[in-house]
């Protein structure tokens, strides 16, 4: 799938990362990128960008990697978020980014779904502001649930 493509199907089936205008920079199976643009309707009380749409931001970056390695899976299995834990390291103004990496090589993950496994992996996505500054890190565990 296309950057295109995964921002589309992400958009169109999670309302949540479409009403925060997340913009999709980069998505590979290797490397999901997204940035949150500077909204004061989702500012906090110091004027930056609320905990819970930083949150959302990351979390939604996972599962553009996830998408993108995984996406060929779909027809027998659906990815779902198992766990995630953010931590919130400096302050965040203005605009920030969120990178996301698989955590195991998509191979070991696919030949685990392939043994009627369901395979677990994790996610980490580091959150930066403009000046490169992380002021977040989060780990997401996926699964990916093979289809009944």
């Amino acid at each position: 799938m296309t950057t295109a493509s995964i921002g589309q199907l992400l958009d169109s089936t999670v309302p949540m990362a479409r009403t925060l205008k997340l913009e999709y920079l980069e998505t590979t199976p290797e490397r999901a990128v997204l940035r949150l643009p500077d909204q004061p309707e989702y500012h906090n009380h110091v004027g930056g960008p609320h905990a819970g749409a930083m949150f959302t931001l990351a979390e939604s970056a996972s599962g553009c990697i996830v998408l993108g390695a995984f996406g060929d899976q779909l027809s027998r299995a659906v990815p779902l978020a198992v766990s995630a834990e953010i931590a919130y390291k400096k302050l965040a103004m203005g605009a920030v980014t969120a990178t996301a990496v698989l955590g195991r090589p998509a191979a070991d993950i696919v030949a685990e779904l392939d043994r009627g496994e369901r395979p677990e992996f994790p996610v980490t996505v580091e959150i930066t502001r403009a000046d490169g500054a992380v002021t977040g890190v989060m780990t997401v565990v996926w699964t990916l649930r093979p289809h009944s």
